[in-house]
């Protein structure tokens, strides 16, 4: 009898004031729920705790930038669970996305340094959307994201889903990840504006994991 195989969960917990958040979370849950071998579990930071992050095989946390910084009940949530997952979810794969106003990097910066405490890895760059609201009233009012930017947030959760179906984060041998690698990266150079998924190429490339720093296709 054929066996199938489990279905693997990514979470995705997330914080929104005015929804701009919401609707990227969406985005990235709708996009990784493409894949039938994943359970997306979206859920609000309120309601997230350390049972939810240890039964995920991935995560994404999404949050607004609220005074150059992570949401506070992002915050709360990573305070809620940090200890009680420390050493028990070693490697397993995360990304952030941030609706932010002006920048976004500190938030980014607070995520990241969480999540390398938690021995997380980080499989693409965090997605910034920026609204560029300034005012206060333009801060509180709701927003409304675009439709390029909610595909480049299904774009990445439909690959750290593909991903994750696939096995590839926890596999030693991507052997064939690098095909296309050289190509994207000479798209990218000649156009920095334009948006490439990058999961695989962040584990073809040659710091990512591997005891002679000669990444997965040592």
């Amino acid at each position: 009898a054929q066996v199938t195989p489990a279905r693997k969960t990514l979470l995705i917990v997330y914080h929104t004031h005015t929804g701009g958040t919401l609707q990227m979370a969406r985005a990235a849950a709708d996009g990784a729920g493409r894949e039938p071998a994943i359970n997306v579990r979206l859920l609000h930071a309120a309601q997230a705790g350390p049972d939810d992050v240890l039964a995920a095989d991935g995560m994404i946390f999404a949050t607004p930038e609220n005074l150059a910084a992570m949401s506070g009940l992002l915050k709360d949530f990573f305070d809620r669970s940090y200890y009680a997952a420390l050493d028990r979810i070693n490697g397993r794969p995360y990304a952030c996305l941030v609706c932010a106003g002006s920048d976004g990097s500190n938030a980014v910066r607070q995520i990241e340094r969480i999540c390398t405490g938690w021995r997380l890895r980080l499989i693409a760059d965090a997605l910034i959307v920026c609204t560029h609201a300034q005012t206060p009233e333009d801060i509180l009012r709701e927003k409304h994201i675009g439709p390029l930017d909610l595909e480049r947030c299904a774009d990445l959760g439909a690959a750290i889903g593909a991903g994750l179906a696939m096995g590839i984060y926890r596999m030693g041998d991507l052997a064939g990840l690098d095909i296309g690698y050289a190509g994207r990266k000479r798209r990218k150079e000649a156009n920095p504006e334009a948006y490439i998924p990058i999961v695989a190429d962040r584990l073809a490339q040659p710091e990512a994991l591997g005891p002679h720093g000669q990444g997965h296709q040592e």
